[in-house]
């Protein structure tokens, strides 16, 4: 296996990356961002019309072309109502439950470009007045957003700038550790996307041609469904999701390798090119475990969804305690950057 030559870079990526507010449909600066670290290294980017990126490398094959993708949209909320009495209640972007960021700092990004800081707490969080508070339903009527401002009633939020609709991110609180952890919200799917960032610098940077044109799609709209189901070029045989492993009871992945994903919930993925990546894998000593994600979908299953013509497959680093304080380590980024590595200069599967 070729040593990974950058993954104390990668994961200080990533750390930018998850400290860049994007839920699903408020995604410009981290696009942005993510457009002016590839332009530094020279790649041909364009932006698609929902507002997604994509790179291309020029293969050696211009006829038959390989799309590699990933998502920087997130889980977030939109403000749902101003209260009466000077709170927010939120209306959910992504599946996640409400006990997840139960406690956790927030921002609203209002429409005139302000931020003001808050925290999401039940309404009967103080135990010393409310005895429902540790039993009471974690759910919209019951959660709401305590503004950091001096504000009690509707009319003196919306003089803040405060409105319906306006979108509501989560504070990463990402944390490196001195033995290889990365910790943070979001990691779904800012991790593959750092991975794959790192990937087209090292192929920059050895000034590989790869044997098909390559496309890197970096997905806006995945956690809502349809990120990654359009602009995919007619000469695209070949489309691989990089996006999280999920960990729990039953399954395979771990934070520590490479996960294949062969079925999600959405069906089986392409068994050919899931051979093809385990063959890979085993071939140049890397770490990989396959598995079966029982309630996931991605943007390659939204591409196959959308009737493109395509080979679809699912790989990523496995993150435990998805959509809430996920966390993965180092090991499995380094798994999964090989992977890639030598998968864009591989054979394709055929039909």
């Amino acid at each position: 296996m070729k040593t990974y030559p950058n993954v104390t870079e990668t994961k200080e990526l990533i750390k930018q990356l998850v400290s860049i507010p994007s839920p699903s449909g408020n995604t410009f600066k981290v696009i942005q961002f993510v457009e002016q670290f590839l332009q530094e290294l020279n790649v041909e980017t364009k932006r698609n019309r929902k507002g997604g990126l994509i790179a291309t490398l020029p293969g050696a094959n211009k006829d038959e072309h390989r799309m590699l993708t990933a998502h920087v949209d997130t889980l977030g909320a939109m403000v749902k109502e101003v209260k009466s009495n000077g709170r927010l209640r939120l209306d959910l972007i992504g599946g996640f439950r409400y006990n997840s960021i139960e406690g956790e700092y927030c921002e609203i990004h209002t429409s005139n470009g302000e931020v003001i800081t808050g925290t999401i707490l039940m309404h009967q969080t103080s135990v010393h007045v409310y005895k429902d508070a540790g039993d009471a339903k974690r759910d919209q009527v019951n959660m709401e957003v305590r503004i950091d401002a001096k504000v009690e009633s509707a009319e003196e939020v919306r003089a803040l700038g405060v409105e319906v609709g306006d979108f509501v991110s989560f504070d990463p609180r990402v944390q490196l550790t001195d033995n290889g952890f990365i910790k943070s919200r979001h990691l779904d799917d800012k991790a593959s996307v750092g991975i794959l960032l790192q990937l087209i610098k090292r192929m920059k940077q050895e000034e590989i041609t790869l044997p098909y044109t390559t496309h890197f799609l970096i997905s806006n709209n995945e956690e809502i469904g349809y990120g990654g189901n359009s602009n995919i070029t007619p000469e695209t045989v070949e489309y691989l999701a990089v996006d999280m492993g999920a960990m729990g009871d039953g399954q395979s992945t771990d934070e520590y390798t490479v996960s294949i994903c062969a079925k999600d919930a959405t069906g089986p993925y392409h068994y050919g090119l899931r051979k093809h990546l385990v063959e890979l894998a085993e071939a140049n000593d890397i770490g990989y475990q396959l598995d079966i994600y029982p309630f996931y979908g991605s943007d390659a299953s939204a591409a196959i969804r959308a009737g493109h013509d395509i080979i679809h497959g699912l790989v990523g680093p496995g993150i435990d305690s998805s959509h809430a304080f996920e966390r993965t380590h180092e090991n499995s980024l380094i798994q999964t950057e090989n992977l890639l590595y030598h998968y864009v200069q591989s054979d394709m599967v055929g039909y």
